[in-house]
């Protein structure tokens, strides 16, 4: 982790150094694209530097040090404290959350990684809709408000990949399909694109976490099955975990965590901050 996080150091001062530099430049060639570029770039760079250890000693401070059910427990209360959105909330919150940034027009969606304008939400073919990346169906939450409009495990999604997807378990393993980025499928699970292989695991455990059974939901688990239907499980618990490692935290979760954190919901995905803490628990 501190190798990590000193490269990320070095690439946020390269990167500090570049806008500055621009600023100082003469700018009167500068298009309306690049400069709204430059600010998008920037305003990334200043959310990874105030994740992980800079929340330790406040937001995080009764949960460090802690291991197994102890640690999880506290992790609990702690992003247990959080602004609740309704359904129709969510549409405009991934279109902050989900920014493209290289282009502030549009979404990333997650399992196919195609950019599309943020105007193109909806249920209809070409449009994006909302993916529950803890389907719905597994603890029978639906859309309300609670686990159905967290959105820390919801996601921008093509209409279609969203069904193919549906509410299959987390594997390894199956074949390719339209526009699926390199995400794979079969007649059991869903395996999604290297890229964020990570992400998915981390709102998985996240999920886990957050919703224990205690306000009225159900209690969602991990385990390691990938045939849990209705039941508030999700699988498979040793792959997420790979998943977790091969694929740490990027640059774009890091700010989609700091932006629920500071404009939504006021919690954070602790797994994003610390990913060593998937290990410490499961």
């Amino acid at each position: 982790m501190l190798a990590i996080r000193t490269r990320r150091r070095k690439a946020v001062a390269l990167a500090t150094a570049a806008v500055l530099a621009g600023l100082a430049a003469p700018s009167l060639t500068a298009s309306t694209a690049t400069a709204t570029t430059a600010t998008a770039t920037a305003t990334t760079t200043t959310t990874t530097t105030t994740t992980a250890s800079d929340y330790d000693s406040t937001y995080y401070k009764n949960a460090v040090g802690k291991t197994g059910d102890s640690l999880k427990s506290s992790l609990h209360t702690i992003i247990s404290d959080q602004t609740k959105l309704s359904y129709s909330a969510v549409w405009d919150a991934l279109k902050n959350t989900d920014q493209d940034p290289a282009d502030s027009g549009n979404v990333v969606l997650l399992y196919s990684g195609i950019s599309r304008s943020k105007s193109s939400n909806g249920g209809d073919t070409g449009d994006w809709n909302r993916e529950h990346v803890w389907a719905k169906s597994h603890g029978d939450f639906g859309t309300s408000t609670g686990p159905g409009t967290d959105i820390h495990h919801l996601r921008p999604e093509d209409v279609r990949v969203n069904s193919i997807r549906g509410n299959k378990d987390f594997d390894n393993g199956g074949s390719g399909f339209t526009d699926s980025g390199g995400s794979l499928t079969d007649s059991d699970s869903f395996e999604p694109r290297d890229a964020v292989k990570g992400d998915v695991a981390r709102m998985i455990f996240y999920m886990a976490v957050r919703y224990e059974g205690g306000d009225g939901w159900a209690d969602l688990e991990v385990n390691g099955s990938v045939d849990n239907g209705s039941n508030p499980y999700i699988g498979k618990l040793a792959v997420l975990k790979e998943w977790n490692d091969e694929d740490p935290p990027d640059a774009f979760e890091e700010r989609r965590n700091q932006v629920i954190y500071d404009s939504y919901q006021h919690n954070r995905n602790p797994f994003v901050d610390h990913p060593e803490w998937v290990e410490a628990i499961w």
